[in-house]
Order: structure tokens, then C-alpha cells, then sequence
């Protein structure tokens, strides 16, 4: 196995990983870093982590919402069982709350309910996403969706942040459109209006993970905008500062550096591009001597140090040195 890409970071990131006591980041570690053979996701399903997640799932695949938002936990517990444990379609839990999920698909393709009903492009890519990952790549509505996304562009080959249909409305109008399911889709678009790096981050992982759209016109277009944006105030008020770009999480909620990195990747751009040579030289840069990454490198955010942060910086770097091996892991 080629493990060159190891030597293009400044310290060892295996070792805290294989050292850290969480068996699922040690298995991915394993698997997807150093190629070994492992024992059956099966040990991962049965974690006490992952058994926790199954008792807030309801009968009809929804998991108990502390809003009054169920498809948005519904989401937010899925990206743990999927990106962290590696749970897909042969779980039962995952089918019945794929089914939640797509009780949620309008007739237009799209997932609807967390801006009550109106359009969420951005939340709409980031359900896919999973969903693909579970293995969903050849269910007709997850096909009926990514040609929504298509079809729900900006002119410029990105998407915005929020809801396409209410791009010229206030603030309040918005909020007040968006907290009632009853309102039909407002349908006031301006596509002519630019990208935003936030919502196309978001859309973009859907497109990255699946393998009739990963190298499609559509994703390639929308990760050259991503990457034109890197450490720059976004096109939208929303998420604009550019430190935003330097506050991790993972599983992925919103767009970040090592998010956007990870679909473009995916999708095969070149490590000389000069916009994503300048982020993983980042990396490399802000590496903690530790071989970890922080969970933020931002001057507006606050982050504190305790346990549960910690478990956060073991998902971040393993996340990052998969972006480093695919980047650099063919080199001779």
C-alpha cells in the first residue's frame, strides 16, 4: 500500500487515531487510511454510541424531534448513524427512516419540510448525500431529486443559501413563510443572482458521492465555483465571513474547508489547481503538533476544550487525512 500521502502532512496523524479508544475511528482509520482488513461493520452497528442514536427512532422512521422540525432530526441523527458508523439499507433503522425521509419528497423531486414548504436545495443535497452513501444511488426518487437540484440552479452553475423561491424577500417575510407548511412554494426566483459557497458546499456532496453524477458537467461547474471562493466572504449575507471556512464539524452540517475538499476530491479535481493547493497547504500549515487539526481555526467562533471536543478533532483529522490520501495516495 502507498502511504506517501502520510509524509505530506508535518506530523503523524495515524498514531492519535489508532490510540484514541473510539473503536469506530479506529476501524475507519484501519480501513480507509491504511487499507487493512477489518472485522464486520456489524461490531460498529452494535455500539453503545449507536444504540443510543436507535432508541430516540420512532415506528414510522422519524427520530423524536426536540423541535417541531422531525425531518431536520430526522437528518441530524442520520449523519451520525451513516458518516460515523457506517449504518446503510441492510439496517432496519436506516430503511424506515429512509422511508420517513422520502415521505417528505414533493411531486417536484425535492425533500421538503425544513423550511416548512418551501424550497431547500441545500438541504435537499445534504439528505442525498447520505442517502447515497446508504446505498439509495439507484432509487428513483433519489434520481427524481438530483434532476431537481439540476434543474433548481443558479444561472452560474451553483445554488444559493436558503430558499431559491425567496430570494427577493426581507428577513421577516422569509421567517414568516417558512414557519408555515401551508404555504405553497413562493416561486419569486432570480437566477440570475450569483452562488453561494455555503448552499453549493452543502448541494455539491450529494453530486460527490454518486457514481453516475460525480463527474458529471454539473458537479465539475459546481466545484470550480466552490473552490473560487476558498478563505473569501461568501456571495450571501448568510455564512458570509470568511471564517466560516475554518470552523470544522463532522459528521458535516454546514459548508467548511475540509467538507468542500472532501466533494471536490471526489469529483477529481486536480491537486495543482492553485485554489486547492493553497487549502491543503493550509492544512499541512495548521496542523497541531499533536497530529490532530482543531475544531476551529476562527477569530468568530468559540470552541472549548473537553472530551466531547476532543472525539470531534479524532473525526476531523481522520476526515482530512482521507482528503490527503485521495489527493496525494497514487503518487510514486
Amino acid at each position: 500500500m502507498n502511504r506517501r500521502w502520510i509524509e505530506k502532512l508535518k506530523y503523524n496523524s495515524i498514531e492519535p487515531l489508532l490510540s484514541s479508544n473510539y473503536p469506530a475511528v479506529i476501524y475507519f482509520t484501519r480501513k480507509d487510511l491504511l487499507d487493512e482488513k477489518v472485522g464486520s461493520i456489524n461490531e460498529i452497528w452494535e455500539l453503545p454510541e449507536v444504540k443510543k442514536i436507535l432508541k430516540k427512532q420512532r415506528e414510522n422512521g422519524e427520530f423524536n424531534p426536540v423541535s417541531k422540525h422531525p425531518l431536520l432530526e430526522t437528518w441530524r441523527q442520520f449523519r451520525f448513524l451513516i458518516d460515523q458508523y457506517g449504518l446503510n439499507k441492510q439496517h432496519p433503522a436506516i430503511v424506515k427512516a429512509t422511508e420517513f425521509i422520502f415521505s417528505c419528497q414533493s411531486r417536484e423531486g425535492d425533500i421538503r419540510g425544513i423550511l416548512g414548504n418551501q424550497y431547500a436545495p441545500y438541504y435537499t443535497g445534504a439528505i442525498l448525500y447520505l442517502l447515497i452513501k446508504a446505498g439509495y444511488e439507484k432509487d428513483k426518487r433519489v434520481e427524481k431529486a438530483m434532476k431537481w437540484l439540476i434543474n433548481i440552479r443558479q444561472n452560474d452553475g451553483g445554488w444559493i443559501i436558503g430558499s431559491p423561491g425567496l430570494i427577493n424577500h426581507s428577513w421577516k417575510e422569509m421567517c414568516e413563510i417558512t414557519e408555515r407548511m401551508e404555504i405553497e412554494p413562493v416561486k419569486d426566483f432570480d437566477k440570475t443572482k450569483p452562488f453561494s459557497a455555503a448552499g453549493t458546499g452543502m448541494v455539491i456532496r450529494a453530486f460527490a458521492v454518486h457514481p453516475k453524477y460525480r463527474q458529471s458537467q454539473y458537479a465539475v461547474k459546481a466545484a470550480e465555483l466552490l473552490k473560487s471562493k476558498f478563505f473569501k466572504k461568501d456571495n450571501w449575507t448568510w455564512y458570509q465571513h470568511p471564517d466560516n471556512w475554518v470552523r470544522f464539524q463532522f459528521p458535516y452540517w454546514w459548508n467548511h474547508l475540509a467538507a468542500a475538499l472532501d466533494s471536490i476530491s471526489l469529483i477529481g479535481l486536480s491537486k495543482e489547481d492553485e485554489n486547492i493547493k493553497t487549502a491543503l497547504q493550509w492544512f499541512i500549515d495548521n496542523q497541531q503538533k499533536n497530529g490532530l487539526w482543531k475544531i476551529s481555526y476562527s477569530k468568530i467562533h468559540k470552541s472549548s476544550d473537553n472530551q466531547k471536543e476532543y472525539e470531534m478533532q479524532l473525526w476531523i483529522t481522520l476526515n482530512i487525512c482521507r482528503i490527503f490520501k485521495r489527493f496525494f495516495g497514487n503518487e510514486k
